[in-house]
């Protein structure tokens, strides 16, 4: 069994899905949907459905939805390893999804993770954690300082650190960092935002030369990119026709790519699971499937291409 140290974002998410034709500066009908979410907390989930061992770290408030979170994490398997800020709100993120399940706009109340500070990390409960672990995956919802001292963590201790790039406006947190990372995942956006270049031929070699080891960068229903030691590959994603909704797809693509690498999978191998557990989170409502498993996983495999080699 192999054990994760997943340290980031775990709030509450509220989405609400249009259920006519979007449109802008009206009352639109819809259903609003919550559940516990955040990049690290959906990660954290996934990697507990696919076998392995898995502790959280994170900020909550001493409120409902901070009880909500701790609860899904009971119920997940997840060792919660939160420190609880009684006086505070927990971050929540409130998305629009138009009726396809797209993404039409984003608020995120975050303002807590600034308190994911220095002093978490020196906690003795974390620095055993990051030393028995085989494997840390963080969010870029921690703030800068926290992250580099992470990265200087994870390398003192000889450990792998990945790392979910969250939004644009949060990847440039990662950007100096980018050499101590084992692989970053993100979309098409935060690529953008990363390499300072909108062409997708050119992320890889401008990644790699600020120190970016390996990376999965995702575009919706085109080709994924990815890179690493061993080149450059595109996988074509399988067309899903009963998409429901595509938050979380990205964080099921991180998890199961992680898993599978954790296993001793090559990354353009592992990347193929990653994108077999994408498409089997779409097909559901929630951020994460209760239908995610090895098995599934596996099965849904056989669907996704063969990675094509660019170099």
């Amino acid at each position: 069994m192999t054990r994760f140290l997943v340290l980031g974002g775990a709030h509450l998410d509220r989405r609400a899905t249009l259920t006519g034709q979007t449109r802008p500066g009206a009352s639109n009908p819809g259903r609003w949907y919550e559940e516990p979410g955040g990049g690290a907390f959906n990660a954290a989930q996934n990697l507990a459905r696919l076998g392995n061992e898995v502790q959280m770290v994170s900020v909550r408030g001493g409120d409902q939805a901070g009880e909500t979170v701790a609860q899904a994490a009971e119920a997940a398997g997840i060792d919660d390893m939160a420190q609880v800020f009684l006086d505070r709100a927990t971050p929540s993120y409130s998305a629009i999804l138009e009726n396809n399940g797209d993404l039409l706009i984003g608020v995120a109340d975050m303002d807590l993770y600034d308190h994911f500070s220095l002093r978490q990390l020196s906690r003795r409960s974390i620095r055993k954690a990051i030393t028995n672990s085989d494997h840390l995956l963080c969010d870029a919802n921690l703030p800068q300082e926290t992250l580099a001292a992470l990265a200087d963590r994870a390398a003192s201790a000889r450990k792998t650190l990945a790392a979910i790039a969250i939004s644009p406006a949060k990847i440039v947190r990662l950007a100096d960092l980018l050499s101590h990372l084992s692989i970053l995942f993100m979309n098409e956006a935060e690529a953008v935002t990363l390499s300072g270049d909108d062409t997708p031929s050119g992320w890889p070699n401008r990644m790699r030369a600020a120190g970016l080891q390996s990376a999965v960068i995702t575009r919706g229903a085109a080709p994924i990119i990815g890179f690493d030691g061993d080149g450059i590959f595109h996988i074509e994603p399988p067309a899903v026709e009963d998409v429901a909704d595509v938050t979380g797809a990205g964080d099921a693509l991180a998890a199961a790519t992680l898993n599978a690498l954790g296993r001793g999978m090559p990354l353009r191998q592992a990347a193929r699971a990653g994108i077999a557990a994408a498409s089997i989170t779409v097909r559901c409502s929630t951020a994460t499937s209760a239908d995610l498993s090895a098995e599934a996983v596996e099965t849904n495999m056989a669907l996704v291409p063969q990675p094509v080699v660019l170099s």
